[in-house]
């Protein structure tokens, strides 16, 4: 039998065992700029370990389409990532939960198009998802030595179905 996901709202709630979301709902924590900025402060728990430091990339992903072929995740285990997109379009999210040292069933998330995520430190994920052309995203993550990078690659793969 085909193992199979539908993605879910992307929630706070829901994704809190594997990160934050980032966004701007609710009301602002502090009005800045002469009462023209409405800042939404401190929204991720970024975690780069004793021996990193926060660094600021591009990333430009080709799009891809639902049904989705889901195959090997991956977590880094020396530092959290966040992915902020630089368009207005969806993009999927898969996460998994740790089960001794090995991803446990996986979930996908779609995001509404104005959110952002912050993976926690050794949170099992897929591999960045656009849905749509641009695909260009501003992520933070750690810079530093070692490896930290895991792959698993599932022996019987997943398929992502539109929700």
């Amino acid at each position: 039998m085909p193992r199979t996901l539908r993605p879910e709202p992307l929630t706070a709630a829901a994704f809190a065992p594997f990160g934050d979301v980032l966004d701007c709902t609710g009301a602002p924590d502090r009005i800045i700029n002469q009462g023209l900025c409405g800042r939404f402060h401190d929204r991720a728990r970024l975690d780069f370990g004793a021996d990193g430091r926060a660094g600021l990339s591009l990333f430009r992903a080709d799009p891809r389409a639902l049904p989705y072929r889901l195959d090997m995740v991956e977590r880094h285990p020396d530092g959290s990532q966040a992915f902020i997109p630089m368009h207005a379009h969806p993009f999927l999210i898969i996460t998994a939960p740790d089960a001794d040292g090995r991803p446990g069933p996986p979930r996908a998330f779609l995001t509404d198009g104005a959110q952002g995520i912050n993976l926690h430190r050794g949170t099992w994920h897929g591999v960045l998802t656009p849905l749509a052309t641009p695909g260009r995203f501003a992520v933070i993550d750690r810079i530093g030595p070692g490896n930290n990078l895991q792959e698993h690659w599932f022996t019987e793969p997943w398929t992502v179905l539109p929700a």
